[in-house]
Protein backbone atom coordinates (compact mmCIF):
# COMPACT_ATOMS: atom_id res chain seq x y z
CA UNK A 1 0.00 0.00 0.00
CA UNK A 2 1.05 3.54 -0.77
CA UNK A 3 1.17 6.53 1.79
CA UNK A 4 0.28 9.71 1.40
CA UNK A 5 1.47 12.24 4.37
CA UNK A 6 0.34 15.03 5.76
CA UNK A 7 2.18 17.00 8.38
CA UNK A 8 2.01 19.43 11.11
CA UNK A 9 -2.12 20.41 10.19
CA UNK A 10 -2.37 23.22 12.88
CA UNK A 11 -5.88 24.42 14.19
CA UNK A 12 -7.51 26.21 16.74
CA UNK A 13 -10.27 24.16 18.74
CA UNK A 14 -11.33 24.07 22.31
CA UNK A 15 -11.17 20.08 23.29
CA UNK A 16 -10.40 19.21 26.85
CA UNK A 17 -12.09 18.14 29.31
CA UNK A 18 -11.45 21.52 31.68
CA UNK A 19 -13.72 24.22 31.18
CA UNK A 20 -11.04 26.85 30.82
CA UNK A 21 -9.85 24.69 27.44
CA UNK A 22 -13.48 24.92 26.29
CA UNK A 23 -13.52 28.62 26.98
CA UNK A 24 -9.87 29.69 25.61
CA UNK A 25 -9.02 27.19 22.69
CA UNK A 26 -5.66 25.91 22.12
CA UNK A 27 -3.42 24.93 19.44
CA UNK A 28 -3.87 21.22 17.96
CA UNK A 29 -2.00 19.75 15.54
CA UNK A 30 -2.15 16.31 13.29
CA UNK A 31 -0.29 13.96 11.62
CA UNK A 32 -1.99 11.86 8.69
CA UNK A 33 -0.91 8.91 6.62
CA UNK A 34 -3.36 8.01 4.29
CA UNK A 35 -3.16 4.43 2.76
CA UNK A 36 -4.06 3.99 -0.57
CA UNK A 37 -3.10 2.49 -4.22
CA UNK A 38 -1.57 5.41 -6.25
CA UNK A 39 -0.66 3.19 -9.30
CA UNK A 40 -4.19 4.82 -11.47
CA UNK A 41 -3.14 8.13 -10.77
CA UNK A 42 0.25 7.92 -11.68
CA UNK A 43 -0.55 5.64 -14.56
CA UNK A 44 -2.94 8.58 -15.87
CA UNK A 45 -1.61 11.35 -14.10
CA UNK A 46 -4.92 12.23 -12.56
CA UNK A 47 -5.59 13.60 -9.85
CA UNK A 48 -9.57 12.28 -9.79
CA UNK A 49 -7.46 8.75 -9.13
CA UNK A 50 -5.99 9.54 -5.70
CA UNK A 51 -6.68 11.29 -2.33
CA UNK A 52 -7.08 15.27 -3.01
CA UNK A 53 -5.39 15.90 0.02
CA UNK A 54 -5.64 19.77 -0.07
CA UNK A 55 -9.81 18.97 0.62
CA UNK A 56 -8.50 16.25 3.61
CA UNK A 57 -6.02 18.57 5.08
CA UNK A 58 -9.25 21.10 5.07
CA UNK A 59 -11.30 18.87 6.35
CA UNK A 60 -9.26 17.90 8.97
CA UNK A 61 -9.11 22.03 10.20
CA UNK A 62 -12.59 21.85 9.96
CA UNK A 63 -12.67 19.29 12.49
CA UNK A 64 -10.41 20.49 15.06
CA UNK A 65 -12.09 24.10 14.66
CA UNK A 66 -15.81 22.75 15.29
CA UNK A 67 -17.56 20.73 17.78
CA UNK A 68 -15.63 20.08 20.77
CA UNK A 69 -15.05 17.30 22.51
CA UNK A 70 -13.36 16.01 25.93
CA UNK A 71 -10.61 13.53 24.43
CA UNK A 72 -8.06 14.05 21.69
CA UNK A 73 -8.77 10.48 21.16
CA UNK A 74 -12.10 11.46 20.13
CA UNK A 75 -10.89 13.92 18.28
CA UNK A 76 -8.12 11.17 16.42
CA UNK A 77 -11.40 9.02 15.94
CA UNK A 78 -13.66 11.60 14.31
CA UNK A 79 -10.56 12.45 11.98
CA UNK A 80 -9.88 8.94 10.93
CA UNK A 81 -13.75 8.16 9.98
CA UNK A 82 -13.74 11.46 7.55
CA UNK A 83 -10.42 10.41 5.88
CA UNK A 84 -11.51 6.52 5.47
CA UNK A 85 -14.67 8.38 3.80
CA UNK A 86 -12.62 9.05 0.33
CA UNK A 87 -12.92 6.73 -2.59
CA UNK A 88 -9.33 4.90 -2.34
CA UNK A 89 -8.33 5.72 0.95
CA UNK A 90 -7.99 2.36 2.60
CA UNK A 91 -6.11 2.98 5.73
CA UNK A 92 -5.21 6.19 8.11
CA UNK A 93 -3.07 6.92 10.37
CA UNK A 94 -4.13 9.86 12.66
CA UNK A 95 -1.73 11.25 15.47
CA UNK A 96 -3.43 14.10 17.18
CA UNK A 97 -1.19 16.51 19.43
CA UNK A 98 -1.87 18.74 22.16
CA UNK A 99 1.32 21.15 22.73
CA UNK A 100 -0.30 22.90 25.47
CA UNK A 101 -1.85 20.62 27.49
CA UNK A 102 -2.92 21.40 31.44
CA UNK A 103 0.05 18.89 32.28
CA UNK A 104 1.76 20.35 35.85
CA UNK A 105 5.36 19.47 35.38
CA UNK A 106 7.57 20.58 31.52
CA UNK A 107 6.94 18.57 28.49
CA UNK A 108 6.97 18.82 25.24
CA UNK A 109 4.13 17.46 24.00
CA UNK A 110 0.65 15.13 24.63
CA UNK A 111 0.27 12.94 21.46
CA UNK A 112 -2.42 10.71 20.69
CA UNK A 113 -1.93 7.61 17.48
CA UNK A 114 -4.55 5.65 15.99
CA UNK A 115 -4.89 3.94 13.11
CA UNK A 116 -8.29 2.53 11.69
CA UNK A 117 -9.15 0.69 8.19
CA UNK A 118 -12.17 -0.20 6.09
CA UNK A 119 -11.61 -4.01 7.00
Amino acid sequence: MDRVALRGLSARGHHGVFPHEREEGQTFVVDLTLGLDTRPAAADDDLAKTVHYGIVAEEVVGIVEGEPVNLIETLAERIARACLKHDGVQEVEVSVHKPNAPITVPFDDVTVTITRSRV
